[in-house]
């Protein structure tokens, strides 16, 4: 018979952690007792009680001077307040998980928000959870949710905050969710079950798909107990539900071939191994796949500074991250060895519950204390990558973080790369401050592990990119075709624009319908713009780009808005010897004679009239075919006079 027990059976660290506080109390020989029993197993309270640590049922009952540790479940903040109220010493043996659901459900009733827990309403944990809040919401099924919301547009749009009971099983919290997610317009979601049952359950599963039968140990007033056995009857034909050894009985297995163990989190590793040991002792040759020895060991291994562990994030504060490592010592990783970022928030980067692979910085075997880094086992690893990235030759990403001499630096997941200024990609006249704080693309060109030095150029990974888009835009590019590009450069002839890859010239005549004299009149450097191909030569790589819109043709639209006789407002655009060119409308110009540029003699245009004037000018003649405007400022100012000579007699006659 093969007998598998399970590697998640028994005490989960928030147990753990509250029976070691009661066995600490009990060793300094301080009075002291549980207000309740601090967790779900008779036989644990009572070695407790046999060690000198009693249990009471309330507050009243506290004798005077004693210390009183609280339930791993939590307690509310009355029960707290009260406690305070006495003088009395508090050890809150509270899991810690328990107490973020705790803060959970306080802030989000300070927003305005309605708390609203999902889990059993008699659970201990749960009535310590609705303690932390005035009008909470209590839910045990995903009926109870449609009960409560129902056809009640209020509730609809209750901005409320959902949280779980944490050995509630993740089918009943994602059919509850579900349920919400389709009815509540504003809800905030948070996952708090223990991953730890997560874990236990999930193993528990797999275990009862496997065996002929399944032995679930525990207290039978523990609900994450019930749950298993619950959740192993759903998998597995047989399955004994038992509290200790002595309820095992010998006949109960004759015929099965596998058996999996597995055990609530409230089930001490010793009544875990009687079990185990009674089956050793009646089931002869079976095949042991880990004793309990084994994981014992495991349970008491030996930490060394310098090695790499792995440890589960039990509790979050502004200094520091505590990780439980499966071992006697408890591990703390400062936040100043969790990231190289500063600014960095750890909430932000690891949650309570989460799996984290750390680095042995320091044991501290009288204290029982691991300093852990992250940062470090990160930068070790890191290390390994960029190593790896130059030798196959694959690119990297950072953000420029500083200008240094001759270059920039680059922070690439953590570590210094340095980019030579003549690697970064930028003109050389280019400020390379413009390049900090931005993301880039850069190849691992130089690797010097032990001096800690790494080189990179950016400037390698945009050729590559930028060829590979030249060659797209050559193979089909075509007379008329349209692009999106960014103008690159502008010279006194015109703007370069790269359409992806290529430059194109757009020259200055191109650029605009309008008479100009720069192209920064018309666009500057960094412009997304749409041009279209004029022409192009393949061999000699040169594109010439339009601007202008082809589908406006300036003359048409003159002809459309004018006639010989209309007085337009132009604008003097040059000036000649001769006289003056004015545009009309964009596109059109008109020439304004010098002998009609004013109703008396004048020496030169630039007497009377300067590039950029806006004027008057009366249209004399069109000539359609050559496409050439005549105007005339002396006759718009005749026509004027004319206009107002009859107003002036009827004045005088009055």
């Amino acid at each position: 018979m093969k007998v598998t027990l399970g590697k998640h059976a028994g005490f989960c660290y928030g147990v753990k952690r509250a029976v070691e506080l009661a066995e600490q109390m009990a060793a300094s020989g301080r009075p002291c007792v549980m207000l309740g029993p601090i967790i779900h197993n008779e036989h644990v309270i009572h070695r407790l009680g046999e060690l000198g640590v009693g249990c009471v049922s309330s507050i009243e009952e506290i004798p005077d001077g004693s210390a009183v540790l609280l339930r791993s479940h939590g307690e509310s903040a009355d029960v707290h307040e009260k406690l305070h109220a006495r003088g009395l010493e508090i050890i809150d043996a509270a899991c810690p998980n328990v107490v973020r659901i705790h803060q959970i459900v306080s802030d989000a009733e300070n927003r305005g928000r309605t708390p609203v827990i999902i889990g059993t309403p008699s659970h201990p944990e749960v009535m310590a959870i609705a303690g932390w809040c005035r009008s909470p919401v209590i839910l045990d099924s995903p009926a109870a949710v449609e009960a409560w919301i129902g056809d009640n547009t209020h509730l609809r749009e209750l901005p409320i905050t959902v949280v779980s009971q944490t050995t509630s099983t993740q089918v009943l919290w994602n059919s509850c969710l579900e349920k919400i997610k389709k009815q509540c317009t504003n809800a905030e979601i948070f996952d708090t079950i223990c991953s730890a049952t997560v874990n236990r359950q999930s193993e528990a599963q797999e275990l009862a798909a496997n065996n002929d039968i399944m032995v679930v140990v525990g207290d039978p007033r523990s609900s994450n107990t019930r749950r298993l056995a619950e959740l192993c009857r759903e998998l597995c034909p047989t399955v004994l539900s038992i509290e200790d050894a002595g309820e095992l009985e010998s006949d109960a297995m004759p015929d099965a071939v596998s058996v999996g163990i597995t055990a609530g989190a409230s089930t001490p590793g010793w009544i875990i191994k009687e079990v185990y040991d009674k089956m050793s002792d009646e089931i002869k040759e079976m095949e042991i796949e880990e004793s309990f020895a084994e994981m014992l060991e495991k349970s008491i291994k030996t930490l060394n500074t310098g090695e790499k562990v792995t440890g589960v994030v039990v509790n979050i504060t502004p200094t520091e991250i505590q990780v439980d490592l499966g071992a006697k010592h408890a591990g703390y990783i400062p936040l100043s060895e969790l990231s190289d970022d500063p600014s960095v928030k750890a909430e932000d980067l690891v949650k309570v519950g989460d799996e984290i692979e750390t680095y042995i910085m320091r044991v501290n075997d009288v204290e029982g204390i691991v300093t852990l880094s992250k940062k470090r086992l990160d930068s070790v690893k890191n290390w390994d990558d960029v190593e790896r990235a130059k030798e196959e030759h694959t690119v990297v990403e950072g953000t420029v973080t500083e200008e240094n001499k001759g270059g920039v630096v680059v922070n690439v997941r953590g570590i210094r790369v340095f980019v030579p200024a003549s690697q970064t990609g930028l003109p050389r006249e280019a400020d390379m401050k413009e390049l900090i704080k931005k993301r880039v693309r850069l190849y691992i060109t130089e690797v010097n592990r032990s001096r800690r030095r790494l080189v990179g150029s950016i400037r390698a990974v945009s050729a590559e990119e930028r060829t590979v888009k030249a060659n797209e835009v050559w193979s089909a590019i075509e007379v008329g075709k349209h692009y999106q590009g960014e103008v690159k450069s502008l010279t006194s002839y015109g703007a370069f624009v790269d359409i992806g890859g290529v430059d194109g010239m757009v020259h200055i005549s191109e650029l605009s319908w309008s008479r100009i004299k720069n192209p920064s009149e018309v666009v500057k450097s960094g412009d997304k713009v749409e041009v279209y191909v004029i022409s192009f030569d393949p061999d000699k790589k040169k594109i010439s780009l339009g601007m202008k819109d082809r589908s406006q043709n300036p003359w048409e639209v003159f002809v459309g808005q004018y006639s010989v006789g209309d007085v337009a407002s132009v604008r003097v655009v040059k000036l000649m010897t001769f006289g003056a060119f004015a545009e009309v409308v964009p596109g059109v110009d008109g020439l304004i004679h010098i002998s009609q540029i004013a109703d008396h003699r004048i020496e030169k245009p630039g007497d009377v009239l300067s590039e950029g004037q806006i004027v008057e000018a009366k249209i004399t003649e069109i000539d359609t075919e050559k496409k050439k405007i005549s105007l005339s400022i002396r006759a718009a100012l005749e026509d004027a006079r004319k206009t107002a000579e009859p107003e002036a007699d009827v004045t005088e006659a009055e």
